[in-house]
């Protein structure tokens, strides 16, 4: 059996979505693969508030470090609109279309576009105009100054803070402390505050958060009791989960619900 599984959501002239879902089997790097298209792929399990940049007929390895597998969102698009949606300083020189970067972070709000793309897709509730338009808006925030930031450390400082992102997507309920996270990637808890800050530009516990928010909109369709849902992430309450939902994605986790239509008739 495959470790990996491939859904098709939408194929248009315009975008081609599937959602490709990994179970975790393999933890190792993959052999090198070579990308056929240009894409933009939005993990929405795993590291969840970035997007990754595959050029076409550029090499690149997979891993899945993460217990339990993850899960992205696959978005292709017209290579033409592609050119008008990004920046110019965001695109190398030359004659085929290529990103300069291969990762950028992106906001809650386009967390949330990944969200209501994949359910409203996966569900057949969205219409194929709407879900067009979505993906458009979505890449375009992607690539917006204000809406992302772009990944930028030696490789040391990155290594350091990728080991941590992967002592907090672990065990997400958990509720960390400072000294523990910094014992378990080997240095002291003033040099990690620091040094993540610099490469992520937010602070260790907002990207907890971050974290928890993006597992939440992952796992809405599954559950009727949001309290419930709130207190399996870590939160201390539903209340606290609630207004965390609500501050990041501008509704709150039942307002979401019903706005995708995820609620069960």
């Amino acid at each position: 059996m495959s470790q990996f599984s491939t859904a098709p959501l939408l194929k248009t002239k315009t975008v081609t979505i599937r959602d490709i879902v990994c179970n975790g089997e393999c933890r190792h790097k993959s052999d090198e693969e070579c990308a056929h298209r240009t894409g933009l792929v939005y993990p929405y399990r795993g590291e969840a508030n970035q997007v990754l940049f595959f050029n076409a007929g550029q090499g690149y390895r997979i891993s899945h470090p993460i217990e339990g597998g993850d899960a992205c969102i696959d978005l292709a698009i017209d290579e033409a609109m592609l050119e008008e949606l990004a920046p110019k300083d965001q695109v190398q020189p030359g004659p085929a279309f290529a990103f300069r970067r291969q990762r950028r972070r992106i906001d809650p709000r386009a967390q949330a576009l990944v969200a209501l793309l994949r359910h409203g897709l996966s569900r057949n509730v969205a219409e194929t105009l709407e879900a067009e338009i979505l993906a458009l808006t979505l890449v375009r925030r992607s690539l917006g100054e204000r809406t992302s930031h772009a990944a930028g450390a030696s490789a040391g400082r990155q290594k350091l803070v990728d080991r941590a992102k992967l002592v907090l997507s672990s065990d997400l309920a958990r509720r960390w402390t400072l000294a523990e996270i910094a014992s378990e990637v080997g240095v002291s808890p003033v040099y990690l505050t620091q040094v993540f800050q610099q490469v992520e530009a937010t602070p260790l516990y907002r990207y907890q958060l971050r974290l928890r928010l993006a597992r939440a909109l992952d796992l809405l369709g599954q559950y009727e009791d949001l309290t419930a849902l709130g207190l399996d992430l870590g939160f201390s309450s539903h209340s606290h989960f609630s207004a965390s939902f609500k501050q990041a994605f501008g509704q709150s986790p039942g307002e979401f619900q019903r706005a995708a239509q995820l609620r069960r008739r």
